[in-house]
C-alpha cells in the first residue's frame, strides 16, 4: 500500500508541473505557428536584399577586422575577422577558433592550454556557439552567402519582405528566415523556420541598432516572446 501511494503521489507531481507546460505550449503554437510562406526567386529578391545590405552600410561591415559581443551574458566573443579566428569564452573554457583550419584551433581551461581526450569536443562546442551567436549579430550580411536562396514575399499586410533559406552551410542548413524591413530596407525583425525551435514562424526582433566604429550597423539586442537576447557592448571596428 506505501508503495501505491508513492507511486500516486509521484504520478500526481508529473502532472502537475507538465500539465501547465503543455496546455501552454499548445496555446503558444496554436498563436504563433505559421506555415512557411511561397516566394518568388529571382531579380527582385535579390534587389530587396540589396537595398537591406545597403541600409546598413554593407562595405563597412566587410572591411571591419574586429568583432565583439556577449551573447545573453554567457558567450563573449572576439572575432578577428580578417584573420579568420575568434576566441570564444565561456565559464573557465577558452577556445581560439581557427575558422579556416579547425585543427588549428586551441584549448584553455582556467587560463591553461588543455590538449586532453576532450579538446575536440570543446573545439565543437565552441563552433557551435559561434555559428549560432554570430548570426543574430550579422545575419541579414550573409544573405549573399553560397548556397543562400532569396525569395520575395508579399506578406497580408501588402508589405515586401525577404524570404531566406540556407541550403548549406553552418550548423543547421535548411533553415529559413523572413526578414520584416521598413522603409529604408533595415531590418526590423525576422520570423524563423528552424530545425531547432519546435513553433514555425516565431518572430524575433532586431534592434538597438548602433553605428560601429568601423561604420557597419550592428544590432544590440532582440526580442523573442518574453525573452531578451542581449548582446552585449558591441564593437566593430577597423584594426
Amino acid at each position: 500500500m506505501k508503495l501505491k501511494r508513492i507511486l500516486k503521489i509521484i504520478g500526481g507531481l508529473i502532472v502537475f508541473f507538465t500539465l501547465p507546460t503543455l496546455l501552454l505550449f499548445g496555446f503558444m503554437y496554436l498563436k504563433y505557428n505559421t506555415p512557411l510562406p511561397e516566394g518568388k526567386q529571382g531579380p527582385e529578391a535579390d534587389q530587396l536584399a540589396t537595398k537591406m545590405l545597403k541600409s546598413l552600410n554593407e562595405t563597412a561591415y566587410l572591411n571591419t577586422d574586429y568583432l565583439e559581443w556577449t551573447f545573453k551574458g554567457i558567450h563573449n566573443y572576439k572575432w578577428y575577422k580578417s584573420e579568420a579566428s575568434c576566441e570564444v569564452s565561456w565559464d573557465d573554457f577558452t577556445v581560439i577558433l581557427d575558422l579556416k583550419d579547425h585543427d588549428d584551433s586551441k584549448v584553455f581551461v582556467a587560463g591553461t592550454e588543455y590538449n586532453g581526450i576532450e579538446k575536440h569536443d570543446y573545439i565543437h562546442k565552441a563552433e557551435a556557439y559561434f555559428n549560432n551567436d554570430s548570426f543574430w549579430l550579422v545575419a541579414p550580411y550573409k544573405v549573399f552567402d553560397s548556397g543562400v536562396e532569396r525569395r520575395l514575399v508579399i506578406t497580408e499586410e501588402g508589405q515586401e519582405a525577404l524570404l531566406v533559406t540556407y541550403t548549406s552551410g553552418g550548423t543547421t542548413p535548411g533553415d529559413s528566415y523572413l526578414w520584416h524591413l521598413d522603409t529604408d530596407g533595415k531590418p526590423k525583425s525576422y520570423q524563423m523556420w528552424v530545425s531547432i525551435l519546435p513553433i514555425d514562424g516565431l518572430e524575433a526582433s532586431w534592434e538597438g541598432w548602433i553605428t560601429s566604429e568601423s561604420g557597419a550597423q550592428l544590432p544590440t539586442f532582440h526580442k523573442l516572446l518574453f525573452l531578451g537576447l542581449d548582446m552585449g557592448d558591441v564593437k566593430g571596428l577597423n584594426l
